[in-house]
């Protein structure tokens, strides 16, 4: 019963966090997720005149938006079956022929036409829509409403794009207004969604569960190492890497029971031949011990143990001493303490998300170096 209540403790502690984190930094957190790190010194006044994230979303979407419109929006191609008077791509026969459509001077094409109702566009429409019954200021959701009426004089129908449509949807190097509005638009159905409560006040998804800003909290660690951590230097990044545990022999059906293991953020540097797995937890990092005190997570470490020493292998040198991080974000406490178990080097690191961008960013920075924390 008291390990139930110190995870319940622990769960509402995390969700007292979220409150703690500045706008400023969900934004940035928001953009190395969604690969747009290339934005973080821009719109310093959105951000500082938006009360929360979603209002935020808001204001940012409707700008990509008008600014597309103003240049604008991308144009796709779209495929067609039509009965025309003249040929226009390819001549469909069958249908041609069994309608009789020659002898009356007609034939029946199939052709791509350029267009405008691109997933792309009708996922900023349908997001826009969505918008207005989320927002608490009248102005900006008229704003979104007026938007919503002007893609669709510009031809973009209502109609959601399926999943498959928008991950078909490649956007371009060369095209990155498109990707910050899209992005935004997929924000607003990860992230901006009504409460079930009965009235106008509305909250983000990630504060009612938790899960979702783990996960944004995760994807955006992954692309901030990404982005940050040469090539050249030796570095690769492989985020979501799933491990398969070293069974020698086993019953036929024990593959269907056993868990996987897919670590968050694995680093490695052939240069100096360092391996480091990285697992994110937007939890607190210390539960209270039912023999008093505070301990690290029990189920954490066997976590983290679990994916450094079931990976060893004799042909794998890196894997003999691989480090481990268990990073956290700050909840009243700073932590960063290290050990060296059978020789791999564990971590217990937290970034306080309520320091300045700037600050959170160097610490994120300095994750990687682990050396010179140890004691001799």
């Amino acid at each position: 019963m008291e390990a139930l209540q110190a995870e319940q403790i622990a769960g509402l502690d995390a969700q007292l966090a979220y409150d703690k984190i500045p706008l400023r930094n969900v934004w940035l957190l928001f953009l190395y997720a969604s690969g747009l790190a290339q934005f973080q010194d821009r719109f310093e006044a959105e951000i500082e005149e938006s009360p929360d994230f979603k209002s935020l979303v808001a204001r940012l979407l409707c700008y990509a938006t008008e600014k597309r419109l103003r240049r604008n929006l991308s144009f796709g191609y779209q495929r067609r079956h039509d009965v025309l008077r003249r040929v226009r791509g390819r001549i469909d026969i069958l249908e041609s022929v069994s309608r009789d459509l020659f002898r009356r001077g007609e034939v029946a094409c199939r052709f791509d036409e350029l267009t405008l109702d691109t997933p792309r566009n009708r996922l900023v429409l349908a997001a826009l829509e969505r918008l207005p019954s989320c927002l608490e200021d009248a102005v900006l959701a008229h704003r979104c409403r007026t938007l919503v009426h002007a893609l669709g004089r510009a031809g973009v129908s209502s109609v959601m794009p399926s999943r498959t449509e928008i991950a078909a949807d490649q956007i371009a190097r060369h095209e990155g207004d498109d990707r910050l509005m899209i992005s935004l638009a997929k924000a607003v159905f990860d992230l901006v969604l009504p409460t079930e409560q009965v009235g106008t006040r509305t909250l983000l998804k990630s504060q009612r569960d938790e899960t979702e800003f783990r996960k944004l909290f995760e994807k955006a660690v992954a692309n901030f190492f990404a982005a940050e951590l040469k090539r050249e230097d030796g570095w690769r990044v492989f985020p979501g890497k799933k491990f398969k545990w070293p069974v020698v022999s086993s019953s036929s059906g024990i593959s269907s029971y056993l868990p996987t293991m897919e670590t968050d953020i694995i680093l490695e540097n052939i240069q100096e031949e360092r391996r480091v797995i990285i697992d994110t937890k937007f939890t607190d990092v210390l539960t209270k011990s039912q023999y008093g005190g505070e301990r690290f997570k029990t189920g954490h470490i066997y976590q983290l143990y679990a994916y450094l020493r079931s990976q060893e292998r004799s042909d794998d040198p890196m894997s003999l001493c691989s480090d481990g991080i268990l990073l956290y974000p700050s909840i009243d406490v700073e932590i960063d303490e290290t050990a060296l178990i059978q020789n791999h080097r564990v971590r217990f690191v937290t970034i306080d998300l309520a320091r300045p961008s700037a600050e959170v960013v160097e610490k994120l920075r300095a994750i990687p170096t682990l050396s010179s924390l140890l004691s001799s």
